[in-house]
């Protein structure tokens, strides 16, 4: 593409030459001549100086680029974007596979496309051009919506609802059943876990991610929520709209994450926890039981994370005021024997 179609599509500015062709999209270390790259801000103008980049997507122009430059108002989504078009194709429809099985009560959308090696049981609902990759298992009565795109070795256990536009990778189980026990006479006795998982639309999971059947009723992804590989979310939990949750994640039953949440890599969340809409849980940090409030949290136990900056900077000074400590109390114990 000409660097001015692209200013057309994203309503930018030229900076340059407008007829350069752009035939690549890459990072500011990565870019060769003929692709265009991106700067977020300033601060990193510094990377610049060994870009050979042709191209340079900005909110603002940066007089010691040579390069031509695209103003525009949001580069980083500008980037995105035109990684979409020049990278990202379309799922080829390939229609049914007949080393599939499909149960003859299933319903299938317009242009479904089902890979060999599919198991999909009873009473099935899968809605247009969706795309259900090998080895996967879609058991009875689950429901997946349209354009949803299913990769390999995915299991759906039974009576799932998913939404439209939902993509799932490889190894994620949706609907196993909830870590439910009950001790009684030296045994661990299990509860059945009779409840279902509800993902709505445009929700992505990602690979090896587990979400467990609720107990009774649902546990619920909401719109637009992002997820990493490997969490683990418990039943009955309740997430909110577009949120993060990021690798290795443990989200215990019953808890409810409100709309526009971060959980950062790692977080564990106790049981019957409440977290408001746009709170912010940094990395590692474990919550415990109770509510919440918004707000940006850090720690085991949670603590607002300006506290826990002051509280770590003092734990990392501990050997020393430790040796201080000790220097004090010999000193005092020499003056008591002088008395």
């Amino acid at each position: 593409m000409k660097l001015s179609e692209i200013a057309q599509l994203f309503n930018g500015r030229v900076e340059g030459n407008p007829d350069i062709e752009i035939s690549g999209v890459k990072g500011i270390e990565d870019a060769k001549e003929g692709d265009i790259t991106y700067l977020v801000s300033t601060k990193h103008i510094d990377k610049l100086k060994n870009c050979q980049a042709s191209a340079l997507i900005v909110k603002e122009k940066i007089e010691s680029f040579e390069g031509s430059q695209l103003l525009v108002d949001n580069p980083q989504l500008v980037f995105v974007k035109l990684l979409k078009i020049f990278y990202v194709k379309p799922h080829s429809y390939m229609g049914i596979s007949e080393g599939a099985r499909i149960a003859e009560t299933c319903r299938l959308g317009k242009n479904v496309t089902i890979y060999p090696f599919t198991f999909i049981d009873e009473d099935v609902e899968i809605g247009d051009n969706t795309v259900i990759y090998p080895f996967t298992f879609i058991g009875k009565e689950s429901q997946i919506g349209s354009d949803c795109i299913i990769y390999s070795n995915v299991t759906i256990r039974e009576r799932i609802k998913i939404g439209n536009r939902v993509i799932i990778h490889a190894g994620s189980v949706i609907g196993a059943d909830g870590f439910g026990y009950i001790f009684h006479e030296g045994k661990h006795e299990k509860i059945p876990q009779v409840g279902s998982v509800i993902i709505e639309d445009d929700v992505e999971i990602g690979a090896c991610t587990t979400i467990d059947r609720a107990t009774t009723g649902n546990t619920v992804i909401g719109r637009g929520t992002k997820i990493d590989n490997l969490v683990q979310i418990a039943h009955n939990v309740k997430i909110g709209q577009n949120c993060i949750v990021v690798a290795q994640v443990g989200i215990a039953g019953s808890s409810s994450i409100g709309h526009g949440c971060i959980l950062a890599g790692q977080v564990g969340i106790a049981d019957h926890v409440e977290i408001e809409s746009g709170t912010i849980i940094t990395a590692q940090s474990g919550v415990m039981p109770g509510k919440v409030e918004k707000g940006v949290f850090s720690g085991t136990p949670i603590m607002p994370h300006r506290e826990w900056l002051r509280a770590n900077a003092i734990f990392q000074r501990l050997p020393e005021l430790y040796k201080k400590l000790r220097e004090i109390e010999e000193k005092i114990k020499k003056l008591e024997v002088k008395e």
